[in-house]
C-alpha cells in the first residue's frame, strides 16, 4: 500500500470562541461582540489541515458522551477524515475556552476532560492497524504525556516520520527528541522548551540548535510575522514569511504543522513542503475562529503564486 497518508494522534475538543475589541482586567466583564462553536483541538485541527492539504487523513483520540459529542464528530467527517479509532467514552468532550480581541491575539484555557483518557495502548494499537498506509504522524501535547511519548516511539519503531508540534509546551524526557523527525514550535514553545528567549531570528536559530543537538532530524521555530528557522545537522536556514492581516491567530501552527505533514506524506520536496506549510499558517491568521481558518490546498498555491516562493537564506 502507498503509504501517503498522515495519522494525528491528539486532541479533540469543541472550542468556543468570544470575540471583543480587547482582553478584560482581571475581574472586570466587557462586552464581546460574536461567538462561535466549532469543532477545535490541537489535533483535530491538524487532522483538518492536513485533509484540505489533500491528504487521505486518520484522527486517533477520545471524545465524551455529551451534546458536544455530534459536534465533534460530525466536523471531522465532513472533511472526511477517518475516524474508525476515535474512542466515545463516559463523561464530557474536552474544551477550549477562547478569547480573540481586536488585534488578533488570543488567550486559551484548554479543558482536556475526554482527551485526557487516551492510553499508550490505545495508540499502539492504532498506530500498528495504520502503519501500511501511514507516511506521517502528526503530533501534540494536549493529551497525556506518557501516550505522546508512546506514539513518537511507536512511528519511529515502524519508520513512520514523526512531526512533533511540541504544544503546549511540557517538560519532555530526552530521549523523545530521538524519535522526532521534525518538531515545530512556535516562539514560545521554543523558549519555554529551550529555556532561551525567543524574539528574533538570531535566538531562534540557538533554539532550533538545542533540539538538533538533542537528536531531532529538523527544527523548524515558526515567528509569526518575522518568518521561520529551520535547522538540520548541516546548519540553519531563515524563511522569509508571507504577507497577512491577522485577525485570529489560533490555529495558525496547526494550519503549519498539517500542511507540512500532508506535503511530506505526498513525497514533496522539504523545501516546497515549508514553504506551503508557511503560506498555510499566513493564510490562517486571516479567518476568525479556529477549524474555519483552516486553508485549503488550492488557496494555498494562489497565495504562493501570488507572492512567489519566499526567499531564504543561509543564517548565520
Amino acid at each position: 500500500m502507498n503509504a501517503s497518508g498522515v495519522l494525528v494522534v491528539g486532541s479533540i475538543t469543541a472550542d468556543l470562541t468570544a470575540f471583543g475589541s480587547r482582553m478584560p482586567s482581571p475581574g472586570e466583564t466587557i462586552l464581546g461582540n460574536d461567538f462561535t462553536l466549532v469543532l477545535g483541538g490541537k489535533g483535530a485541527n491538524q487532522a483538518i489541515s492536513a485533509a484540505r492539504a489533500g491528504a487521505a487523513t486518520s484522527m486517533v483520540g477520545c471524545v465524551g458522551d455529551d451534546l458536544f459529542q455530534d459536534v465533534v464528530l460530525d466536523g471531522l467527517r465532513r472533511e472526511g477524515i477517518e475516524t474508525a479509532h476515535v474512542a466515545v467514552i463516559p463523561g464530557p468532550t474536552g474544551v477550549a475556552h477562547i478569547r480573540v480581541d481586536a488585534a488578533g491575539e488570543n488567550d486559551i484555557v484548554m479543558v482536556p476532560l475526554a482527551n485526557g483518557h487516551l492510553t499508550e495502548e490505545t495508540v499502539e494499537a492504532a498506530i500498528e492497524q495504520a502503519r501500511d498506509g501511514t507516511g506521517v504522524l502528526l503530533l501534540q501535547l494536549e493529551i497525556p504525556l506518557p501516550a505522546a511519548v508512546h506514539a513518537a516511539r511507536t512511528a519511529h519503531r515502524l519508520g513512520i516520520t514523526v512531526v512533533l508540534d511540541p504544544a503546549p509546551a511540557a517538560v519532555l524526557d530526552e530521549d523523545v527528541w530521538a524519535y522526532a523527525d521534525i518538531v515545530t514550535p512556535n516562539e514560545s514553545e521554543a523558549s519555554a522548551l529551550t529555556g532561551i528567549e525567543v524574539t528574533d531570528p538570531a535566538s531562534a536559530r540557538a533554539a532550533a540548535g538545542w533540539f538538533i543537538e538533542r537528536g531531532v532530524g529538523r527544527a523548524v521555530v515558526t515567528m509569526g510575522g518575522q518568518g521561520a528557522i529551520s535547522a538540520d545537522e548541516h546548519g540553519c536556514t531563515e524563511h522569509l514569511p508571507y504577507p497577512a492581516e491577522a485577525v485570529d491567530t489560533t490555529a495558525a501552527g496547526d494550519a503549519f504543522a498539517g500542511t507540512l505533514g500532508a506535503g511530506l506524506a505526498a513525497g514533496t520536496p522539504w523545501e516546497t513542503a515549508l514553504q506551503r506549510a508557511m503560506a498555510a499558517g499566513a493564510l490562517a491568521v486571516t479567518v476568525p475562529g479556529a477549524s474555519p481558518s483552516l486553508p485549503r490546498a488550492a488557496e494555498i498555491t494562489a497565495l504562493i503564486e501570488k507572492h512567489g516562493q519566499q526567499e531564504t537564506a543561509d543564517a548565520q
